[in-house]
């Protein structure tokens, strides 16, 4: 399935302020109850609820091409991640890069974000 993006600021500005955080190697992760993931749930075709993620990646990395590499391998350590851990549903979620991110593979990424939903208590029971 396809990642739901955050769109909103105030989201964003939630999470960071509100959200459970988690500082890995290669990502610092903030998770949130999502209050309208029941809403999200039913104009999902399959009815029940999902977890909207948000990736930013600052500048200080480097260049267009490094920071769109980054969401890229961040967004294929989530779908890894998912699919082994199965993350608890209904959560906003915000992944921000680390500078290590530039050399990582999704492979490590998808480690640091299964390690994350674990001490973030996310892991479907």
């Amino acid at each position: 399935m396809k990642l739901r993006a955050i769109t909103e600021n105030h989201l964003y500005s939630k999470a960071y302020a509100r959200g459970k955080k988690f500082v890995g190697r290669f990502v610092v992760v903030y998770t949130l109850p999502d209050y309208a993931a029941s809403k999200l749930a039913k104009a999902n075709p399959e009815k029940e609820k999902i977890n909207r993620v948000g990736i930013t990646v600052t500048k200080k990395l480097g260049s267009a091409v490094i920071r769109n590499r980054a969401k890229r391998v961040i967004r294929e350590g989530y779908r890894l991640s998912d699919k082994s851990a199965k993350i608890r549903r209904g959560f906003l979620i915000v992944i921000v890069a680390r500078g290590n991110i530039v050399k990582a593979k999704s492979t490590d990424i998808e480690r640091d974000l299964t390690l994350a939903f674990k001490k973030l208590g996310m892991n479907a029971l």
